[in-house]
């Protein structure tokens, strides 16, 4: 027979379907936030960069590329042909004024110098000899015309005795007429003999104007080679480094030929280059920035080169700084060339989620979420970026590449 169940088990029979119910309600909820954790997108904060918005000022630059130099560097060349005898100083070394970079062979040149020397005496001897003929001509000529002198004073006497003879009755006319035509012709010679002496005067000022022009000359040029000789003991003529020398020793150097560069490394420039693709904005007078690792240094474009090699325009910066510690002669460094500026903007650092476009998207995170916005692009240049619109000074940017998320609204940032 049937018997009676208990109340235990009556209630367990009761409790099994709200079991049941309580366990699918939980499945359920387990399926529903899986699907929710699958169906949104996330992203962990460790792979994005974010930087915040604040106000200040922009600059719109162009990027170039530059050469440190140093400012003042002096190229030494030789004064004279000669030949590399001992290297003193390497490319590198310090160097102060007066200390000697390198000797040359002047054995050629010092032989050339003694010629000259033997050859000047000989010149101041050929002067003195023709001194001495033309003083022994113009006295012989001087004589001459002092003969010439006492004879027609003596042809005048005898004019005279002719003509008291005639008056006399002891004469004849013709000896007055031929005492007289001898005076006369007298007179003649010493005229042209006068002109001779004043000719001969003018002659030997030409002569020895001549000579001593010549003397002149080789004296000049003894002074010069001895110039050069001094020269060519090769020293610094300012403290500095040397950036270069030749070191061939034994090598045939030509006179005027650089055979080192000392450079003074207290003042630096910058050559820098461009596309000529930016030749219209580039002027005299703007602004430059130089960016050496963390550190900027600013300067002005003083000099632009005319001429145009391989699509590249040159340009010198004169630099506020030009004794910064970091400047290394021929380091290349990053330029950046302002076109312009805008005071008290909003900004935000420079990444890779700003591609270029006037109107671009974005994404602003805030309380764990980043949310997508679309905004206006201003000015831009290596450092900042500036938003013209849809963002307040505070909020924070992702600055990564989002292209990936070009289509998500909204993302969820996980830690």
């Amino acid at each position: 027979m049937d018997s009676a169940l208990s109340k235990q088990s009556i209630a367990k029979t009761k409790r099994k379907p709200l079991l049941v119910l309580v366990v699918c309600l939980l499945i359920l909820s387990l399926v529903i936030w899986f699907a929710r954790e699958l169906l949104q997108t996330t992203l962990k904060k460790s792979n994005i960069t974010t930087a915040v918005v604040e106000k200040g000022n922009i600059e719109n630059t162009i990027s170039a590329t530059g050469e440190i130099l140093p400012e003042f560097e002096e190229t030494i060349t030789s004064p004279i042909n000669a030949s590399v005898q001992q290297v003193i100083l390497d490319a590198g070394s310090k160097v102060q004024a007066g200390q000697s970079v390198l000797t040359l062979d002047k054995s050629a040149t010092e032989i050339q110098l003694e010629k000259l020397k033997f050859q000047l005496e000989s010149k101041k001897n050929d002067i003195m000899k023709l001194k001495l003929e033309l003083d022994k001509s113009f006295y012989d000529i001087k004589s001459n015309n002092d003969i010439k002198q006492l004879k027609i004073n003596s042809l005048e006497a005898d004019v005279e005795n002719a003509k008291r003879l005639f008056k006399a009755g002891g004469g004849t006319r013709e000896s007055i007429e031929q005492a007289d035509l001898n005076l006369k012709v007298a007179t003649l010679e010493k005229l042209q003999l006068e002109n001779e002496i004043k000719s001969k005067q003018q002659t030997m000022r030409v002569e020895m104007k001549d000579a001593e022009i010549a003397l002149a000359i080789q004296q000049n040029d003894q002074q010069d080679l001895e110039r050069k000789l001094k020269l060519a003991n090769i020293v610094a003529t300012r403290p500095g480094v040397v950036t270069w020398v030749n070191k061939n020793i034994g090598a045939a150097i030509k006179e005027g030929e650089a055979i080192a560069r000392i450079a003074d490394l207290g003042s630096f420039k910058v050559v820098g280059s461009i596309s000529d693709n930016y030749i219209d904005l580039l002027r005299n007078g703007m602004a430059s920035i130089l960016r050496i690792n963390e550190t900027e240094v600013r300067g002005t474009v003083v000099n632009i080169y005319p001429s145009v090699q391989n699509n590249i325009v040159s340009f010198d910066i004169q630099l506020n700084e030009r004794n910064n510690s970091s400047f290394r002669p021929n380091m290349k460094v990053d330029v950046f060339l302002v076109t312009a500026t805008h005071q008290d903007v909003m900004r935000v650092a420079n990444g890779p989620a700003f591609k270029g476009p006037a109107s671009q998207d974005i994404f602003v995170v805030e309380k764990g979420k980043a949310e997508r916005r679309t905004v206006h692009i201003g000015m831009t240049n290596f450092d900042f970026v500036e938003i013209m619109d849809n963002v307040q000074p505070g909020d924070v940017v992702i600055t990564s590449d989002m292209s990936q998320y070009k289509h998500a609204k909204e993302i969820l940032i996980k830690d």
